[in-house]
């Protein structure tokens, strides 16, 4: 084969695989969902994402961001006493000083909040920031799971409910 024919076959072979590399339109790519979105594939903050929509903070955190949630589980929500979580369902502004307190603006992995002593939430209040043995907790309550990522911030789930002073 000539060095001509090579380049040409070369040229066509480059040619086909760009082409197959090019996105087709309507084809489906993988792609985070916000933070409400993300909680609820999770399928472990149905009560979390239930008081946030109660509170009208659900259309907040599917917002542009990005934020930083602290997220109770469902398993966390059960230690609260029954009559608690209907008494907070029951005065929205509470309610909402309750989960904006397990909010930060801006985006804040676990190794980044390791580094700190205090974070600033959503609701005005400050959280204290520990790390023990390589577990990081937020306002005494040990985060289970870090580092789940939205596409406008990040989740990192809590064992605990906070309760802001």
């Amino acid at each position: 084969m000539s060095v001509i024919k090579r380049y040409i076959a070369l040229a066509a072979i480059a040619a086909v695989s760009a082409v197959a590399l090019v996105p087709v339109a309507g084809a489906a790519t993988h792609r985070e969902g916000n933070i409400v979105q993300t909680a609820a594939a999770a399928g472990q903050f149905r009560t979390l994402l239930k008081l946030a929509k109660q509170a009208g903070l659900a259309g907040v955190l599917e917002g542009k961001g990005p934020f930083t949630v602290f997220a109770p589980t469902d398993a966390a929500f059960a230690k609260v006493p029954a009559a608690t979580l209907a008494a907070l369902g029951r005065d929205r502004t509470k309610l909402r000083a309750v989960l904006l307190y397990h909010v930060l603006k801006g985006k804040l992995t676990a190794a980044e909040l390791a580094k700190l002593r205090s974070v600033q939430t959503l609701n005005g209040q400050s959280l204290k920031v520990r790390v023990t043995r390589g577990t990081v907790t937020v306002g005494g309550v040990r985060v289970i799971k870090a580092n789940i990522p939205a596409s406008n911030g990040i989740i990192h789930a809590i064992g605990g409910v906070l309760i802001p002073r």
